[in-house]
Formats: C-alpha cells, sequence, structure tokens
C-alpha cells in the first residue's frame, strides 16, 4: 500500500513538474503589432478582422451535425435486423426514432428551426 501511494505520488509530482517546465517555455513574450494585425496583402486592414457571427447559423449548423450523427447510428439497424432478435430490433429501432422525432419537435417548437424571425 505503501509502495503504491509513493508510485502515485511520484508520477503526479513528476506531472507537474513537467506541466510547469512547458508552460514556461511555451510563453511567446514577443508582441508585435505586426504579427498581432491581421494579414491583408502587406497592408493595414481597412476595417476589424472580428466580423460578427450569427448565432443563428452556428445553432443550425450544430443541429444538422446531431442529425448526421443520429442518421450515421440508423444506418446500422438495416443490416443487423437478419442477425438479431426482431423483439429487440423493433423495440430498439423505436425507441430510438421515437426520441430523434421529440427531440426535434422539440426544437421546432422553440423556435431552433426557424432561420428569419
Amino acid at each position: 500500500m505503501l509502495s503504491l501511494s509513493l508510485f502515485i505520488l511520484t508520477i503526479f509530482i513528476i506531472a507537474s513538474a513537467l506541466m510547469m517546465i512547458s508552460s514556461i517555455l511555451s510563453k511567446k513574450t514577443i508582441n508585435d503589432r505586426e504579427k498581432n494585425s491581421p494579414f491583408e496583402c502587406g497592408f493595414d486592414p481597412k476595417g476589424s478582422a472580428r466580423m460578427p457571427f450569427s448565432l443563428r447559423f452556428f445553432l443550425i449548423a450544430v443541429i444538422f451535425l446531431i442529425f448526421d450523427v443520429e442518421i450515421t447510428l440508423l444506418l446500422p439497424l438495416v443490416p443487423i435486423i437478419c442477425m438479431s432478435n426482431i423483439k429487440t430490433w423493433i423495440l430498439t429501432s423505436i425507441f430510438f426514432l421515437l426520441i430523434l422525432i421529440l427531440g426535434l419537435h422539440h426544437e421546432w417548437s422553440q423556435g431552433a428551426l426557424d432561420w428569419a424571425e
């Protein structure tokens, strides 16, 4: 028990020392105006490089990714039908599709899918 706690303490000390050393060595101390400004073919920028981002577009993109992954999870259900119990397969499929439909209904009722207000 003592050797295990000594081993864990040693590993913790080594990991902490490595994190502190890497943090100190990775600091960039040179702040140059040219390096911090956006690049526009060598000219001074005409406007701000920080353009406002549409939060609605981001929300639609995240919802698309979520449903895309869920469709990917649905695709193996078709080939598995012959290898599994039909009752278990039907219950699993209905449960998964019910969760998808309820999620879609919730997003639709909250207005997350409305592009323009």
